[in-house]
């Protein structure tokens, strides 16, 4: 089941340090709960579907929220996301992660 995008632009941001990640609001954040991920610009979108993968103590539902909130996000900023689901990116990690189960280890 689809979740409901919790996502809303925000264009007034620095260059995202650490005091400016404090004061974004909620629901620029793929996981609004949590605080991970912010998806405020074209860049943020990308590097947060390349981290999707890497993302610790979410639940399943957290991850279908985020992702939902990623594509929402990446219309409004024109990036396009090819995948339907997130379960789509753990078959095609976006980043070279050489502990993921799909990725073969030479010996």
């Amino acid at each position: 089941m689809a979740s409901r995008a919790t996502w809303k632009p925000y264009t007034e941001h620095g260059d995202l340090s650490k005091k400016d990640k404090d004061q974004l609001p909620d629901n620029v954040f793929a996981y609004p709960k949590k605080r991970k991920e912010p998806l405020t610009d074209a860049r943020h979108v990308r590097t947060a579907l390349a981290r999707f993968d890497q993302v610790k103590g979410v639940s399943n539902e957290e991850r279908n929220k985020a992702f939902t909130n990623i594509k929402k996000a990446a219309d409004y900023y024109k990036v396009n996301v090819e995948e339907k689901n997130w379960h789509e990116l753990g078959k095609r990690p976006h980043t070279k992660n050489p502990e993921h189960p799909t990725r073969k280890r030479r010996t």
